[in-house]
């Protein structure tokens, strides 16, 4: 029963494939840019004051783990199965179809959501400069443009993220050399060392329970590194080029966050104020700037996260867009979104996914800040359940093709740790999902409305999986028919 639903790659869809035009310095970069946004530019600082520099490293570095183990399971699949669909096609051959189905859609919405979500960011990151602008101008022009380089070409996509990516790295790169520069006192004057790690109750403030919502913002600082997969299906050679690009992803998250978080924790003491506000003048790279003497330096950071925003919009497109495209083309979206023009885009799914970004648009109606920390919420559970889905693919995956006497020694690239990794990825993820937030249920009474914001995707996500399950009467796979072709 559970292949029934490749009945949708007909002969006729088979020639109707996505174009391999992103090369080994795309990929990269699009799996560097990934981790790279709002998150390190802007949240940090609320965690550094929230937990104190150690509570905050100690966080980052267990996500950073959990990540690494992630995409390693992630390139296992994807090197030996370089698919659009990525996890969600893995789910349906590996586990059970309507899993596939649910991840699918989950991950669409997930990312739909968050072009609207940065479209939103936009209007606030343009109001800096603009302040009696309209929001609705920057949301339009933004969308068009993210809608233009999607619609290009895959090359396009690729090449504008390899240039959003850069800057970000760049910058990334001079604040943690000028940062070094400043603790040893070559810049500045005089030496800062550790005297900031020992202010009030620093390394470790607000104790364990500090740590653990720091914890659970490190994972969504971190959304994003699974774009590796889905770019795997128009990625030129594969085999080779996605196992180099996720070789890297362990180094780079530590080199990135965790002596980002390092710089700004001795430069700045975690009780200073200014951490708390998500404001971009006073975002914690903006005030390590200005302490060096950089003239303009907030306008300097709201250009670059201007560019971290448009990344993630245009990455969002690109993911969601190919998602859907495949989603159809397995039979579980409508079939007119299977269509590929004559360059290989999918079209009618980038409309349809540029429509639902159109969201966006309410923030012009209902004020900049609510709608946007809304649509927020309404996708933050996605990419966790997501990351999920990788974990059990991937230890179903290796499974099945033990099992069907395949040598894994002809694996592309194979995931060290098995299955210490996949199952350590798993157990943490889970503890991200249920531990969301935690803070509802502590106290007299429970916030529920607080629980709905927060848990709203996980109802959603069991409707779509068990609804497809039971329509389409799925099973799950034995290993044996675990289709590895």
């Amino acid at each position: 029963m559970g292949h029934a639903v490749h009945k949708a790659s007909e002969p006729a869809l088979a020639e109707n494939e996505l174009k391999r035009q992103l090369k080994p310095r795309h990929l990269t970069m699009i799996s560097l840019g990934g981790t790279i946004g709002t998150g390190l530019f802007l949240a940090s600082g609320g965690a550094i004051h929230t937990a104190g520099p150690g509570g905050t490293l100690v966080s980052y570095i267990a996500i950073g783990v959990m990540v690494y183990f992630l995409m390693t399971s992630l390139a296992e699949m994807a090197s030996f199965m370089p698919v659009a669909g990525s996890f969600s096609t893995y789910a349906t051959k590996f586990i059970d179809p309507a899993l596939g189905f649910a991840l699918g859609w989950n991950y669409w919405y997930n990312w739909a959501i968050t072009i609207a979500a940065e479209l939103s960011a936009v209007t606030m990151v343009m109001k800096f400069w603009f302040p009696n602008s309209s929001s609705l101008l920057w949301s339009v022009l933004f969308l068009l443009i993210m809608f233009g380089l999607n619609y290009l070409s895959v090359q396009g996509f690729g090449e504008a993220e390899y240039w959003f990516s850069l800057v970000k790295v760049v910058t990334v790169i001079i604040f943690l050399i000028a940062g070094a520069l400043m603790i040893f006192g070559i810049i500045g004057g005089h030496a800062v060392g550790f005297t900031n790690f020992t202010v009030g109750d620093a390394p470790f403030h607000g104790g364990l329970m500090a740590t653990l919502g720091v914890f659970m913002a490190a994972g969504f600082s971190f959304q994003g590194t699974e774009l590796l997969g889905v770019a795997a299906g128009e990625t030129d050679d594969p085999r080779r080029s996605i196992p180099r690009a996720v070789r890297q992803v362990f180094w780079r998250i530590l080199l990135f966050y965790v002596l980002a978080i390092l710089v700004i924790s001795l430069l700045i003491p975690y009780t200073n104020e200014n951490l708390a506000n998500s404001d971009i003048t006073v975002s914690p790279f903006t005030l390590v700037f200005s302490k060096m003497g950089v003239a303009f330096a907030a306008s300097v950071m709201n250009a670059v996260i201007l560019t971290a925003v448009l990344s993630a919009g245009n990455s969002g497109m690109y993911a969601s867009t190919r998602m859907l495209w495949d989603l159809a083309r397995e039979g579980k979206a409508p079939r007119f979104l299977a269509k590929l023009d004559k360059r290989g885009i999918p079209l009618n799914a980038l409309v349809v996914t540029a429509l639902v970004g159109a969201l966006a648009f309410l923030a012009s109606l209902f004020g900049d800040g609510a709608v946007y920390n809304w649509l927020l919420n309404a996708s933050g559970m996605s990419g966790f359940i997501a990351w999920l889905g990788i974990a059990i693919s991937h230890y179903r995956f290796r499974k099945a093709y033990v099992a069907q006497g395949y040598d894994l020694k002809d694996l592309p690239y194979r995931a060290a740790w098995f299955p210490f990794g996949p199952i350590f990825a798993f157990v943490l993820c889970t503890v991200v999902v249920f531990g969301q937030n935690y803070a509802a249920f502590i106290g007299d009474t429970i916030d529920w409305k607080s629980v709905l914001v927060s848990y709203i995707g996980l109802p959603v996500f069991l409707v779509t999986w068990l609804g497809y399950k039971i329509i389409k009467k799925t099973k799950v796979l034995p290993l044996e028919e675990c289709e590895l072709q």
